[in-house]
């Protein structure tokens, strides 16, 4: 019995070693995502559909990057996209601390932002799935759920702790402290990632997989479709809960990513099993529901803890949805082709993470902050929507 402890807590330290990789990663874009967009909107005087692009800008990177990201891993290993990640990671807190610098210039300042935005989804891109990879190679395939699970679990986590100490580190340290500390924490990854061994990639018919690709992004279509939608949800919180706050003068808005990285992480961890038990797509309905119910919250809050409930409700929702969805998308193609519809299938939420910026920041500027949770309800609706409609496409 004890030895059966010993070897499953080795191999979670085992998993563990390769998805810090992703918390490094998400804890570095956690520490910008909440004060960004406050100091290009109140400290460089610029609208919040300027914020909103600026911020989105690094999804549309990340979106970019990760068709490249997997040629690397599958050319030279998941090595080499982690090291150039975190490298990238690093070069961000220098840029950040040039764009500071340059505060009295918000045309300048701004076009080092844009520099920070594009690094930063270049290394997001390259940390996306490699430590997955990596892990999958030195593991085994049999256990690609549970390490898939604790991906999330890291990157979630990562971002919610992140976003919260970089509040408070700006305002005992400035951007000056958070700048050294990101590029402090991406040398240390990178120093990290170099004592490890590369994996190479031993699956076959990656050539007849890649030909195929669009053909199996149609099939994953519908599922990704979904996600996206479910995604604007997450979205609006990460990029306009600081805005939203300060709106309504109230205080720690990072606090709504933190409640809501907590909640993610707690469903991911107590209801695992929900989606063999109940099926993907039941799962998916119920979590679409559960985030248009927290969203709901917010919208109606007229004091900050209530919002946090919102936000803590939201993040319950939003945990499932991805494995969810994924379960069904992975279903809808045989197993030969089943790294490309995992691909195929996470390009939706970069696009939902993309489009929200300068979408949200659009419908804050015409109608107003107050109206901005109220829109992205009626968004997580129609993806509740679609997914009822795939149910009852499935039961035909």
């Amino acid at each position: 019995m004890d030895a059966a402890i010993g070897q499953s807590k080795n191999f979670s330290y085992s998993i563990i070693s390769y998805v810090f990789f992703t918390f490094i990663g998400y804890f570095i874009i956690g520490l910008s995502l909440s004060i960004l967009p406050i100091f290009i909107n109140k400290g460089l005087g610029f609208s919040m559909l300027v914020a909103g692009i600026v911020i989105s800008l690094q999804y549309v990177m990340t979106f970019v990057m990760r068709a490249y990201s997997g040629k690397i891993i599958d050319n030279q290993g998941p090595k080499s996209a982690v090291l150039t990640s975190m490298l990238s990671f690093s070069l961000t807190g220098i840029i950040l601390i040039v764009a500071y610098y340059f505060k009295f210039s918000p045309i300048v300042s701004l076009g080092f932002l844009v520099l920070t935005r594009l690094f930063t989804g270049s290394a997001e891109g390259m940390i996306g799935a490699s430590p997955i990879n990596w892990a999958i190679m030195a593991l085994g395939e049999k256990h690609t759920a549970k390490i898939i699970s604790y991906n999330g679990v890291a990157c979630y986590g990562a971002l919610a702790l992140g976003a919260s100490l970089g509040v408070t580190i700006i305002k005992n340290f400035s951007f000056y402290g958070l700048g050294i500390l990101i590029f402090i924490l991406g040398i240390l990854g990178y120093l990290f990632a170099r004592t490890k061994e590369n994996m190479s990639n031993k699956r076959s018919a990656i050539e007849e997989e890649q030909k195929s690709f669009w053909n199996v992004l149609g099939k994953v279509a519908p599922f990704g479709l979904c996600l996206a939608l479910g995604g604007l949800g997450f979205a609006t919180i990460s990029t306009f809960i600081t805005l939203y706050y300060d709106y309504y003068h109230w205080q720690n808005g990072a606090m709504c990513l933190s409640v809501f990285g907590v909640l993610f992480v707690a469903a991911r961890l107590v209801f695992s099993n929900a989606i063999n038990r109940f099926g993907g797509i039941n799962v998916a309905i119920v979590s679409l529901a559960v985030e248009a119910l927290g969203l709901t919250i917010i919208s109606l809050s007229y004091h900050p803890y209530f919002a946090l409930i919102g936000a803590g409700i939201t993040g319950l929702g939003f945990s499932l949805i991805f494995p969810a969805l994924g379960v069904m998308a992975m279903k809808t193609v045989p197993s030969s082709n089943q790294g490309s519809a995992l691909a195929g299938y996470g390009l939706f939420i970069d696009i939902s993470l993309g489009v929200t910026g300068p979408l949200i920041g659009g419908v804050a500027d015409a109608f107003g902050l107050p109206y901005i949770f109220p829109f992205s309800i009626g968004i997580v609706m129609l993806g509740l929507a679609l997914a009822y409609y795939l149910k009852m496409n499935q039961s035909k």
